[in-house]
């Protein structure tokens, strides 16, 4: 699984990050994306409606976000 490490990152950064990451992902393909911002958490869950979205804080401010490219 390939991780896209965006921690500190603000928007468009992750977006870009993670759709590039997934350009290069074959169908059924998990990516793991790693934020500190909620509002990247909700810009990745806009922006990738068509694939398999699921995320979890695991901890306090730090969430990891998993995307499986259909």
């Amino acid at each position: 699984m390939k991780t896209v490490d965006c921690l500190g990152d603000m928007c468009p950064i992750p977006i870009i990050k993670t759709r590039r990451a997934l350009k290069k992902a074959n169908s059924g393909e998990t990516i793991k994306v790693v934020t500190d911002h909620s509002c990247v958490l909700d810009a990745i869950i806009d922006n990738f409606k068509k694939h398999r979205i699921e995320h979890e804080e695991v901890i306090n401010g730090v969430w990891e976000i998993f995307i499986t490219k259909n």
